[in-house]
């Protein structure tokens, strides 16, 4: 037998001797550990490897916003935009205002406060009021209070306006399929072809707008007259887009008319063209908001007035633990 063969055992028991001692200079690995180490060996430096953050699961990505603000900087800080782009919907010239939102102690709850949308015409002037909140939303469970009104706060009464609480996509081009848009609109003076109060919950496929109005939609409508205080509530999961108000099912749409592409969060308060009333006296017409919430989970009524139940008892006047998409969407606050 050469030399060299036999040697062999003898060499291989000194290798595992030191193996064994090197080993034992360190502690076992944690999962952590380990996650690290295999970061490391794909390329990454521990540092890189460190920054990895789990996906927030669907039930801590929330928004709730109380409106306890006192001016438009600390709401804008918030995410929301104040509309004042020209353009659809309402009456053609009509402005968009930041004159429209202002913030005020709720008389009915001491130490509450609400954001109101004011909005006015004279005929020869019509200004109108919309906030919207960041392009980051689909599927979940969207909800908002909201006190609507029938009569104006100042002068003569009758003019078709609609006061609304929905979440929208941007219309890329007529009849665009991707297209999203889910609506509640309160419209106390009728309209659209209706006499008397009514309430719409609408799901949108897409639209081409003027001149070329066409539209593909399916609504609910309710009459009757729903001023004051109302919790509105609009689950979009499973396929299926369901309206509550007051917690109670109202609406119920699905098929192609399930949203498909990412939505802002808005309110507005605007006059149908042709339906004011014929006069030159001014008229202002008022949208309270208390609160608004949004979680990325399928969310009955009730277990929606229990999270913001819980949040207003430990004082939390804003939260938004929802990601902007990657890379951030552009949010257009034009209709």
């Amino acid at each position: 037998m050469k030399s060299s063969e036999m040697l062999c055992p003898t060499a291989v028991s000194i290798i595992l001797l030191f193996v064994v001692g090197q080993m034992s200079l360190f502690p076992a690995l944690s999962a952590a550990d380990s996650t690290t180490l295999q970061s490391v060996s794909a390329g990454n430096s521990p540092s890189e490897a460190s920054k990895t953050t789990p996906a927030r699961s669907p039930k801590s990505r929330v928004l709730f916003d109380d409106f306890s603000y006192s001016n438009h900087q600390q709401l804008k800080k918030h995410g929301w935009i104040i509309r004042t782009a020209a353009g659809w919907p309402g009456v053609p010239g009509a402005t968009w205002s930041e004159e429209g939102v202002s913030f005020l102690e709720d008389p009915d709850r001491p130490r509450n406060r609400i954001l109101r949308m004011s909005s006015s015409t004279d005929a020869a002037h019509t200004a109108q009021t919309q906030i919207c909140h960041q392009r980051k939303y689909l599927e979940g469970t969207y909800a908002a209070r909201v006190r609507f009104t029938d009569n104006p706060v100042s002068g003569p009464g009758g003019d078709q306006i609609v006061e609304s609480f929905y979440t929208i996509s941007p219309l890329k081009a007529p009849m665009d399929p991707d297209y999203s848009e889910l609506d509640f609109e309160y419209l106390p003076n009728g309209g659209w072809g209706i006499n008397g109060p009514t309430l719409y919950a609408t799901t949108w496929e897409t639209f081409s707008p003027e001149p070329n109005w066409k539209k593909d939609n399916v609504f609910e409508k309710l009459g009757g007259s729903r001023a004051g205080w109302h919790t509105l509530v609009t689950q979009v999961a499973d396929e299926k887009v369901r309206y509550f108000v007051d917690g109670k099912l109202f609406a119920e749409h699905g098929g192609g008319y399930y949203p498909e592409d990412t939505m802002s969060i808005n309110f507005n308060l605007w006059f149908i063209r042709d339906g004011m009333v014929n006069t030159r006296e001014a008229r202002r017409y008022n949208e309270d908001i208390d609160w608004v919430f949004y979680e990325a989970t399928r969310l009955s009524p009730d277990e929606v007035e229990g999270r913001v139940t819980a949040m207003r008892r430990k004082s939390v006047k804003f939260r938004d633990t929802v990601p902007a998409k990657v890379p951030a969407l552009a949010t257009p606050c034009n209709f």
